[in-house]
C-alpha cells in the first residue's frame, strides 16, 4: 500500500506528519511513501532529507499523486478541499477532535473512507506510545516557560551577586497533566520556585518529583476515571477560586494548563486576580484554543493588561518547536501503523476487537464508528470483591517476658559453661569475641527496615572480608578446633562476599541500557 504525506494546508503551520527517521520504519513494514514536495520545509525536513534516504520505498512528489494514495497521513483535520481529493476506501489519519467535529465525519462518511482520529486514542497503558496529545502537551509544556522567560525579561534562578541579591522566579502551574509537567520540570531546571494545583489528588506525588510544591486545597476530591481532571464542582470552584487568586498575585509567572475533553476551558483566572497581580508578571494560557483559563486571553494574541500583566494566548507552542514535533508525531504515527500491520506486510488491516483501533477509528468504509465504546480507565483502586470467609489462623506463640529473661539466662549460662571447659585461655578469648560478634551483629542488622537490607550489603561483604582474612590467619593455628572454625568462617564468609557481588552485579544490569 501507499502512504502519501501532504504539506499542510492549515495557515501557519510548521508541523510535517513524517520524517526521514520515520518514513524508513514504515518502509519496513512493507509500504511505499510518497511525500508532497516542500511539506517538511518547515520542520527542517527538506526534500533532499528523503531522497537522499537511498530507500526505493520513499520518494518525494506531487500533491495529486500524494492524495491519490491509499493511506493518506497528516497532522491538522483535513479540510472540505481535501477530502474530495480523496479517493473511496481511502483512509485518512490526522487529528481531527471528533467530539467537537460532526460536519468532518458526516464528510469524510459521504467520501466513504476510512478515519482514524489520532487524538481519540484511548488513555490506557498500552496505547501511549501513540498518544499525539501527550507528546504534543509535552513540547507546549516546554515551551510554554520558554515563552514566558522571554517575556519576563528577569532570570529564574535565585543569585546573590556584588551588585545585591536576586530573587527567584516564582510560577504558579494550574493544571498537572503532561503538559503541565513538563512546564513544572522545565521552570525548575531553570532556577524558578514553583508550585502547582491539580484538582486530581493523586498527581500530588508526580507534582513533587518534578521539583514543585503542590498547593493542597481542602474539599472532597474525585479520583479520575479516565486519566483527565474532572469538570469541578461548585464546592471545588469556590474552595479553589481564592487559592487561585492567592497564588497568581505572589506568583511571576502563571502556566494555565487545565482543559475538560469535549468542553469549553474552566475560567480559573479572573479578571479581578489579573488585576491585582505585579507589573511585568506573565500569564501564558495553555487552554486559550478551547476560551482559556484567565480572563483577557485571546486565542493566538499577545495581550498586555493596563496593570502591565502580559497574557500568551499562543495555540501553536508546540509548532514552535517544529522539528522535535514532527518527530514525535511522526514517532505516534510508525507506533499505529505497526499495529495496523501486524505481518509487516504494508497491508493496513483494522481489527474492531482491539480497544485502541476501535477508539480511534470514527469512520470506517463510509459508515460512522463514533463515539466508540467506552474504555474504564480509572487511577483509583479497583473496589475489590467481597472475599470469601477465611479461618483465622492461629497466632504464632510468644515469648513471655518472663520467658525471654529465662533464654537469656541460659544463654549466659551456656557460655560460662563453655568458657569454663575450654582448654586454653586463647580459646575462651576467641569464643567470647564470636559470641559478642554474634550478638552485636544481630541488633544491628536485626533492627534495620528490610527496605534497607539491600543498601547492607556493601557494609556486610566489608564485615565478611575481615571475617575472611582474620579467619585465613587462624587458621594455621595447630589447634584442630580454631583450625575446623576458622575453615568454617573463611567458606561461609567468602559465599556472602561472592554472592553479594553477584546480587549487586545483577541488580546493576536492571539499570543499564541495551546495546
Amino acid at each position: 500500500m501507499l502512504i502519501g504525506i501532504p504539506r499542510e494546508s492549515k495557515q501557519g503551520e510548521t508541523l510535517v506528519a513524517a520524517t526521514a527517521k520515520t518514513v524508513s520504519q514504515l518502509s519496513k513494514l512493507g509500504y511505499e511513501i510518497v511525500i508532497e514536495s516542500g511539506a517538511g520545509d518547515l520542520a527542517d525536513q527538506p526534500d533532499s532529507a528523503f531522497t537522499t534516504l537511498d530507500d526505493p520505498a520513499v520518494r518525494v512528489g506531487t500533491a495529486d499523486e500524494v492524495w491519490a494514495a491509499d493511506v493518506v497521513v497528516k497532522v491538522n483535520a483535513p479540510t472540505d478541499e481535501e477530502i474530495g481529493r480523496l479517493r473511496r476506501g481511502a483512509t485518512i489519519i490526522s487529528m481531527m477532535a471528533p467530539g467537537r467535529s460532526p460536519e468532518l465525519l458526516e464528510r469524510l462518511q459521504t467520501q466513504g473512507v476510512t478515519a482514524l482520529a489520532m487524538d481519540a486514542v484511548p488513555r490506557i497503558s498500552r496505547a501511549q506510545s501513540m498518544d499525539v496529545l501527550s507528546s504534543m502537551a509535552n513540547v507546549a509544556g516546554y515551551r510554554a516557560v520558554v515563552e514566558a522567560a522571554h517575556e519576563f525579561g528577569r532570570m529564574f534562578t535565585g543569585q546573590v551577586t556584588a551588585a545585591g541579591k536576586i530573587p527567584p522566579a516564582r510560577v504558579f502551574v494550574v493544571g498537572a497533566g503532561v503538559a503541565g509537567l513538563a512546564a513544572i520540570g522545565a521552570a525548575s531546571a531553570m532556577g524558578a520556585v514553583v508550585r502547582a494545583f491539580d484538582v486530581r489528588p493523586e498527581v500530588a506525588e508526580q507534582v513533587e518529583s518534578m521539583g514543585a510544591e503542590f498547593v493542597h486545597v481542602e474539599f472532597e476530591a474525585e479520583v479520575s476515571s479516565d486519566g483527565y481532571a474532572k469538570e469541578m464542582t461548585a464546592e471545588q470552584v469556590a474552595a479553589t477560586a481564592a487559592m487561585y487568586d492567592e497564588e497568581a498575585r505572589a506568583a511571576d509567572i502563571v502556566i494555565t494548563t487545565a482543559l475538560i475533553p469535549g468542553r469549553p476551558a474552566p475560567s480559573l483566572i479572573t479578571a479581578e486576580t489579573v488585576a491585582g497581580m505585579r507589573n511585568g508578571s506573565i500569564i501564558v494560557d495553555m487552554a486559550a484554543a478551547n476560551g482559556g483559563n484567565a480572563a483577557g486571553t485571546v486565542a493566538d494574541q499577545r495581550v498586555v493588561t493596563e496593570n502591565g500583566v502580559t497574557i500568551l494566548g499562543y495555540t501553536d507552542l508546540a509548532g514552535r518547536l517544529a522539528a522535535q514535533t514532527s518527530q514525535l508525531y511522526g514517532t505516534n504515527i510508525v507506533n499505529l501503523l505497526k499495529l495496523l500491520t501486524p505481518e509487516k506486510d504494508g497491508a493496513l488491516t483494522l481489527d474492531f476487537d482491539d480497544v485502541v483501533q476501535r477508539g480511534i477509528t470514527v469512520v470506517r468504509d463510509g459508515e460512522s464508528t463514533w463515539p466508540p465504546p467506552a474504555v474504564q480507565v480509572s487511577a483509583a483502586p479497583a473496589s475489590a470483591a467481597p472475599a470469601a470467609a477465611v479461618p483465622a489462623k492461629e497466632p504464632k506463640a510468644q515469648l513471655t517476658p518472663g520467658g525471654k529473661v529465662a533464654v537469656v539466662l541460659g544463654a549466659i549460662g551456656l557460655f560460662w559453661l563453655i568458657n569454663a571447659l575450654a582448654p586454653t585461655d586463647e580459646l575462651r578469648r576467641h569464643f567470647t569475641v564470636l559470641m559478642l560478634s554474634i550478638v552485636i551483629g544481630y541488633y544491628v542488622i536485626g533492627k534495620v527496615a528490610h527496605a534497607l537490607h539491600t543498601p547492607l550489603m556493601s557494609v556486610t561483604n566489608a564485615i565478611s572480608g575481615v571475617v575472611v582474612v582474620g579467619a585465613l590467619v587462624q587458621v594455621a593455628t595447630a589447634d584442630k578446633l580454631v583450625l575446623v572454625m576458622s575453615a568454617v568462617a573463611i567458606l561461609l564468609a567468602s559465599i556472602n562476599v561472592f554472592g553479594g557481588f553477584a546480587v549487586t552485579r545483577r541488580m546493576l544490569a536492571m539499570f543499564s541500557k541495551g546495546a
